[in-house]
């Protein structure tokens, strides 16, 4: 359980960092001009479909028995890596 534990942790961790990372990139689509604002809050409203994925993913992993552990645990890895793929491509569209 030691290490389903620690994975559950550094998964709170990175959903909280995130969850700010999101934060931030809704104040830049604030100050953009109103063409740009139109792409970054369909891309914001992307993100926080995604964020509420792993979020859920979240909540069955820690819900989870030792049984189902692997199989969440591998889901909940391609939700994390399709939201930190998002988060990465936002960035690079809003700086």
């Amino acid at each position: 359980m030691e290490i389903k534990d620690a994975y559950k942790q550094k998964m709170k961790a990175q959903l909280n960092e995130w969850s700010a990372q999101i934060a931030l990139l809704e104040a830049k689509a604030d100050n953009a001009g109103a063409g740009m604002e139109i792409k970054r809050a369909e891309a914001l409203s992307e993100l926080r479909i995604k964020l509420a994925a792993a979020t859920a993913k979240m909540h069955e992993l820690e819900k989870s028995g030792a049984e189902a552990w692997e199989q969440v645990k591998d889901t909940a890895d391609k939700v994390w890596d399709d939201l930190k793929a998002g988060l990465a491509d936002a960035h690079s569209k809003f700086k």
